[in-house]
């Protein structure tokens, strides 16, 4: 599989914006319209106010097509959970610096599976809490909405954390991207990539354009 830099423009597509009852369908659509990475929502109704889908779904699309599987954790417990999303097929496990697990042992367990680890902060939390990890991940998301449900607006006023993170990243001599989940669209994706971020997650403005591959085209050129 091709490993990507944080100098590559990422396109990851959110399957939370798919059509549920054509998910091997929509992923294939995806991949053809260029999709990088599929971006799979994970939710608990816990941690979040929604519930979306489990490991046995991202298991189905790693069964089935053939696309890095970009998993964002956003339930309770990651650690209980993670060796379930590591079976299901997952390329990179992501989890919630806000979430009630051991941040650093859930990171390394994930490094020593063989796989991708990244760490997610939401916009009301202070980037003060994910600088112990930075030089123990491959990705840090930041939300860009607060997280649970698609549509909503993206938020500016994250910009500053993602700036603060190509800051630290370049100071420290390290290589982990930087992604952003929550109303990017040709409007948005450039402010996002001007902070900083390589990792463009979009959900309903590419599984609900007119043209899937216009769009992922139009956001790879934002």
């Amino acid at each position: 599989m091709k490993r990507w830099t944080p100098q590559d423009r990422i396109i990851a597509p959110s399957l939370l914006a798919a059509n549920f009852a054509k998910i091997g369908d929509e992923t294939s659509r995806a991949i053809h319209a260029g999709a990088d990475w599929m971006h799979l929502d994970v939710m608990d109704g816990h941690f979040v106010d929604n519930i979306s889908f489990g490991p046995a779904v991202i298991q189905a699309i790693h069964e089935s097509n053939d696309i890095f599987l970009d998993v964002h954790l956003m339930i309770s417990r990651p650690d209980h959970y993670l060796d379930r999303f590591i079976k299901a097929g997952a390329d990179l496990i992501s989890v919630h610096v806000e979430a009630d697990h051991d941040v650093a042992e859930t990171l390394k367990r994930t490094r020593d599976a063989g796989i991708l680890n990244g760490i997610v902060l939401n916009p009301a939390t202070p980037f003060s809490e994910v600088e112990p990890y930075l030089d123990q991940i491959d990705l840090l998301l930041c939300m860009t909405v607060v997280p649970g449900f698609g549509g909503q607006s993206f938020m500016a006023e994250v910009l500053p954390k993602i700036e603060a993170a190509v800051k630290l990243r370049e100071e420290r001599g390290l290589s982990f991207h930087i992604e952003v989940d929550g109303g990017i669209k040709l409007e948005t994706a450039p402010l996002a990539v001007a902070a900083g971020a390589n990792v463009l997650v979009a959900g309903s403005s590419t599984f609900s354009a007119p043209d899937m591959g216009e769009a992922i085209k139009g956001l790879r050129n934002a």
